[in-house]
């Protein structure tokens, strides 16, 4: 079941968004349950009960609040829903990255270029849903993947880098294993979560939290080229 919010002040576009999931999900036999909002602040209110939505698609241009600043509304505590904007305009494309924006779609909305969106965010909730269990110095615990920012090897011990900062007694080699294409190994030491990337240069990763990781010399292409096909 996908939860999923259509937030658009023009009710024939949101209808004709909540249809084109339908037959999305029709097609994939996936189960939806769609929510439509004539308001940034209309959401805003339900999202106050009930913030279990996968997938969020917003207009831009509203009349109060726009969709972009809803966006970072959610973004202050929520960086797993899925954020999809549909708009008229090019020129607000940039500032989705500030947002982590999964894609922006032009008005009017074909089934293939939104179907094509649905079935990254669902790959995106699917990789969010999956967690690695551990035997860490604190005994066996469950680390949601989703929530890790990087790993850190020292000798034979892994530092894992989440909410909360775990040590378990494994290679990174072994780690690596484990994971999904939203990692990639930046030298000897170091893994770092691309959801989670800031900025790239040739010597060093910067993560949102500020975190620096050094890159290793000859990496820098390959990981350009992992967050392009990430994201």
């Amino acid at each position: 079941m996908y939860r999923v919010a259509v937030c658009d002040d023009n009710d024939a576009d949101a209808g004709y968004t909540a249809k084109r999931i339908e037959i999305w999900a029709a097609s994939h036999d996936a189960a939806v349950e769609i929510e439509l909002f004539p308001s940034a602040e209309a959401f805003l209110f339900r999202y106050a009960e009930e913030r279990a939505f996968d997938m969020l698609f917003l207009d831009i241009e509203m009349q109060a609040m726009s969709g972009m600043e809803l966006a970072a509304k959610i973004r202050e505590s929520n960086h797993y829903v899925q954020i999809v904007f549909i708009t008229g305009y090019m020129e607000y494309i940039a500032e989705g990255y500030d947002v982590e924006a999964l894609h922006y779609l032009l008005k009017p909305v074909t089934d293939d270029k939104l179907g094509a969106v649905l079935d990254r965010a669902a790959q995106r909730i699917g990789d969010r849903d999956s967690a690695l269990y551990l035997q860490t110095t604190d005994g066996s615990v469950r680390i949601q993947v989703g929530e890790i920012r990087y790993f850190e090897v020292r000798r034979n011990y892994v530092t894992i880098y989440g909410a909360e900062v775990y040590t378990a007694k494994m290679t990174l080699a072994a780690l690596e294993k484990s994971l999904d294409r939203r990692f990639f190994r930046t030298g000897r030491s170091f893994i770092v979560n691309l959801t989670f990337v800031r900025k790239i240069t040739r010597t060093q990763v910067t993560l949102k939290d500020g975190t620096q990781v050094p890159l290793s010399r000859g990496l820098y292409d390959d990981m350009n080229r992992a967050m392009i096909r990430y994201f």
